[in-house]
């Protein structure tokens, strides 16, 4: 078939153009729904999260240990909740086990204290004696066992007394150690604002509201261990946004906030110097519809609000170590903390994507 002269000149320009320019045309592929970034977090060769190496380090170890200590604190309050219930239930025993003991003992003294020989000795009849003997060995019997039990459940009762102390020290390690953390991430922060000269002023909201979250604020739980804990996890698992891996905590925390109607551009998987993504623990989610592009505004900003808050509201459940936005950075021990990169662009910025980095 003969090309049309109109497109026989369309034809010559493009070829001309795969000539000069390597350009390479093709289709747009069916398996990728998602449009491609306009400029992905990192190309320029930047850490791809906005600050230095050891701002990053500062950050991962602060946030990490004082999350660590949260749940530990918490474990312990439980623990020592069920001690307390536990000593109620044995200081509730003790009463009647003391009278019990009591009786026994009244019970003895009635039937004269007597001991095998002087049963003997005073019985009237071979059969008196026996009754007698016996009765006294039930009542001794019955003492023993008695003062046993007893015993028992005060030994109980001090272990219970014990293990409370115990609890309420670990407590005040655990509060000791998150005051700590807090301090080392403010202060990292504070430090790497006085350098690039930008504002350390805190900000709850992040520029949206809370509970702003999406078509649902409740993610479903990561998987954790039977004590508890989340598991330790490497990058083990391929990354569908790259050629590289994620950990599962990552690739669960991807799918829940898809599922939640959060479908934009995500690139999670990258080589860089330092932070989470190259360890699979971090995705950026792009706020525009096309990828990541400029500083985000109308729907993209409030699509990054909701994301970011989504995270937030799910932190626990999912294992969120932080999230940046929009100059900003939510750390668990200190909420929303000004963080502008030391780029000044959109994604140095963080004001074209929201950065997750996981536990």
């Amino acid at each position: 078939m003969r090309l049309k002269p109109a497109r026989r000149r369309l034809a010559t320009v493009l070829a001309a153009l795969v000539a000069t320019t390597g350009l390479a045309l093709v289709a747009p592929s069916s398996a990728s729904a998602s449009p491609r970034p306009l400029a992905a977090p990192g190309d320029s060769g930047d850490d791809g999260e906005g600050g230095s190496k050891s701002l990053v380090q500062q950050l991962e170890a602060a946030s990490k240990g004082f999350v660590e200590a949260k749940e530990a604190l918490a474990t312990s309050r439980k623990r020592q909740q069920q001690l307390i219930d536990k000593l109620k239930e044995i200081n509730t025993e003790l009463g009647p086990k003391q009278a019990a003991l009591d009786d026994i003992v009244q019970q003895s003294y009635r039937t004269g204290r007597l001991g095998p020989m002087t049963a003997l000795v005073t019985a009237d009849s071979t059969g008196s004696m026996l009754d007698r003997v016996q009765t006294l060995e039930t009542i001794a019997v019955k003492q023993d066992r008695a003062v046993r039990d007893l015993k028992d459940s005060k030994t109980q009762q001090e272990q219970a007394k014990v293990a409370i102390d115990a609890e309420i020290r670990d407590q005040q390690r655990q509060l000791t150690v998150m005051a700590k953390r807090k301090t080392q991430a403010e202060n990292a922060l504070k430090a790497a604002n006085a350098a690039s000269g930008s504002s350390d002023a805190s900000d709850s909201s992040g520029g949206s509201s809370s509970s702003d979250g999406g078509s649902s604020s409740k993610a479903a739980a990561a998987p954790r261990n039977s004590n508890g804990e989340l598991p330790n996890e490497s990058c083990s698992i391929n990354d569908p946004t790259s050629s590289g891996c994620i950990t599962p905590r990552t690739l669960h925390a991807m799918k829940e906030a898809k599922k939640d109607g959060f479908t934009r551009f995500v690139a999670c998987f990258r080589q860089q110097n330092s932070g989470e993504h190259p360890k699979g623990r971090a995705c950026d989610f792009a706020a525009d519809k096309n990828g990541f592009g400029g500083d985000a505004t109308g729907s993209s900003k409030t699509y990054g609000n909701q994301l970011a808050n989504y995270f937030i509201n799910n932190a626990s459940r999912l294992g969120v170590l932080y999230v940046i936005w929009f100059r900003r950075i939510w750390l668990p021990s200190s909420g929303w903390k000004s963080y502008s990169g030391a780029g000044g662009d959109p994604s140095s910025d963080h004001t074209n994507h929201v950065h997750l980095s996981m536990r």
